[in-house]
């Protein structure tokens, strides 16, 4: 029997939202908008938007593919679409712009997508689509200026990408996907880059994952000598 959501005093809500950033505020909102129903979107954004403009193209548009609507964002994210920089002095280097916030709401978005596809996904789909979302935070820390700005020193830590709920969707779609060699090669790089301090729980779970002879190269690329080695 699945648990009901705690009750929410909608006071206390509306108190505790306004001590938040504008961010947070943001993908707040950005998450309620696949939440709610056609009917209450329609009453919110009307009161902020012409919702004329908003309307679907067409009857009924189907939504795109996982896979493609990945695509897409890479493409879009390549070609500069959500790059938004502005004039940094001491006050406001700590802010995003407007198309680095929305670039990060997308792309927490696509990855949510990921995890709660996994099981109706084709796994090749699914490895794809991690492929090219890591490869855009992978291309972020390698400091190409062109997919979003940072005022300050900025990485793909500034994502705020949930790890420890997004890497066993993705152990799941690479074991099914990869030769032993890759399976274990690709999981401690993108561990050494990207989740440093769940290193040990991860791999773990990885070998819990993988298939005997995946398990048995991801002990080899395991540095002697560390605790991930008792996994």
């Amino acid at each position: 029997m699945s648990r009901q959501p705690a009750a929410i005093d909608r006071d206390k809500l509306r108190t505790a939202i306004r001590k938040l950033g504008h961010e947070d505020v943001f993908y707040m909102l950005d998450d309620a908008i696949d939440l709610l129903p056609q009917s209450s979107l329609h009453q919110i954004a009307r009161k902020y938007l012409d919702v004329r403009s908003l309307r679907p193209e067409g009857e009924t548009k189907a939504k795109a593919s996982l896979l493609a609507a990945v695509k897409a964002f890479d493409k879009a994210s390549r070609a500069g679409e959500y790059y938004e920089s502005f004039m940094v002095d001491s006050r406001n280097y700590t802010q995003k712009s407007a198309g680095t916030t929305a670039w990060i709401a997308d792309c927490r978005r696509l990855l949510d997508r990921c995890v709660a596809e996994q099981k109706t996904g084709a796994p090749a789909d699914m490895r794809e689509a991690f492929d090219i979302l890591f490869g855009l935070l992978d291309r972020i820390d390698e400091g190409h200026d062109d997919v979003i700005f940072f005022a300050d020193e900025g990485g793909s830590w500034q994502v705020g990408v949930d790890w420890e709920r997004v890497l066993p969707t993705w152990f799941k779609a690479l074991s099914a996907t990869a030769a032993p060699g890759e399976y274990a090669e690709r999981i401690t790089a993108l561990l050494s880059r990207h989740f440093k301090s769940g290193r040990d729980r991860m791999l773990a779970l990885a070998r819990k994952t993988a298939t005997p002879e995946q398990r048995s190269e991801l002990g080899r690329c395991v540095r002697p000598g560390t605790r991930s080695t008792m996994i």
